[in-house]
């Protein structure tokens, strides 16, 4: 039994430690203090708002209720095993087995740490440095980043904006990834990404190096989550126009929505409402706002700085190489593979667990 005893004390030291890592009081905090705001006699007097906010809630009872559930296991497997029972022997092992299998599915979690890692992600893709060739390299980025989320189990995309390139490709896209922590798993992405090819554009075939940058952010949905003083937007409304300056509609529906301290300016004529291309443009200003902010360290949004890494050499991330040999290597963990042929057809799970991974390791 003394083996069981040890084995279940390790295992509740570091089931601690995780509970430590995980924030798990502040959560647990958040949680009460999101229930007795619920219990309120004027709660649902705004319906949309009294929604959010149990959505909120539901999100944070279903991420802690499997670590209150296993600490509980944990504390009571050891309290049985302690009163040295052999007869109780056969049952403790099966519970240790079980709680062993379920902590290590948990473990996976602490990856999941971040401020705004259960988000839905907003991914921005914008053709740098390198022509028709960088248009091309943008829309295979698109490409890889859906077949992904199709992949995912429970994942959608709904496309926000795209810009055709002249030639081939597209000069932007702007898409949301809807599912179980997408920020988390894609914003390791966020950077400069260079391919190094035989252009299908040159006549001679030439190799050619072209970038794209993909910006990704956390949606923020709520107002609240990320507060812009209305004195610091600039909003302009003007008509929008199709691919090749044809016009999408008669009014002045297109919206574009800038943050005067930043510089940062989001655009949008997706949807023939000026209000819903405004509320979308909002939507995508605060994630960047929030986004920036992480990256910065700054408390607040008057700290911050616009900013100005651009898609071209010595800014890379992740380097795909189809030419002369294929490889893709990311730049920050170091993970490679040869098959640039998978990676490119969404297979960058192998990619998205390094960074998570070393992003833990380095305290992010």
């Amino acid at each position: 039994m003394q083996e069981q005893i040890l084995a279940l004390e390790k295992l509740n030291e570091q089931l601690q430690k995780a509970l430590l890592q995980f924030n798990f009081n502040a959560l647990q905090a958040q949680l009460t203090n999101l229930e007795v705001q619920s219990a309120l006699p004027d709660f649902w007097q705004d319906q949309q708002k009294a929604q959010t906010h149990m959505q909120a809630q539901s999100k944070l009872q279903s991420r802690l209720q499997p670590w209150c559930y296993l600490n509980a296991a944990v504390g009571d497997s050891l309290e049985l095993a302690r009163l040295d029972d052999t007869s109780l022997q056969p049952e403790i092992v099966s519970q240790l087995i079980a709680l062993t299998k379920q902590f290590d599915t948990l473990k996976t979690e602490l990856l999941y740490s971040g401020q705004f890692d259960d988000h839905d992600a907003i991914v921005s893709i914008y053709a740098g440095a390198g022509g028709t060739d960088a248009q091309d390299w943008a829309q295979m980025l698109q490409r890889m980043y859906l077949r992904y989320a199709e992949s995912q189990k429970g994942f959608s995309v709904t496309v926000i904006d795209q810009s055709m390139g002249d030639e081939a490709g597209i000069k932007s896209a702007t898409f949301e990834v809807s599912g179980s922590f997408a920020f988390a798993k894609l914003k390791g992405e966020h950077g400069v990404h260079r391919l190094v090819r035989l252009s299908p554009f040159n006549a001679d075939s030439l190799r050619q190096t072209s970038f794209a940058k993909v910006d990704v952010v956390p949606k923020i949905d709520s107002p609240d989550e990320v507060q812009i003083d209305e004195k610091d937007l600039k909003i302009d409304v003007y008509r929008a126009g199709g691919h090749g300056g044809q016009s999408v509609n008669t009014t002045d529906s297109a919206v574009r929505v800038t943050h005067i301290p930043t510089g940062i300016a989001v655009a949008i004529q997706n949807e023939r409402s000026q209000l819903q291309n405004k509320e979308t443009a909002l939507t995508i200003l605060r994630s960047k706002l929030a986004q920036l902010q992480l990256e910065q360290h700054k408390e607040t949004l008057a700290d911050l700085k616009g900013p100005n890494e651009q898609a071209a050499w010595g800014n890379q991330i992740r380097n795909y190489v189809l030419h002369p040999y294929t490889m893709v290597k990311d730049t920050r963990t170091k993970y490679e593979t040869s098959d640039a042929a998978s990676v490119l057809d969404g297979g960058i799970n192998t990619f998205i667990q390094a960074y998570l991974e070393y992003a833990v390791s380095l305290g992010q």
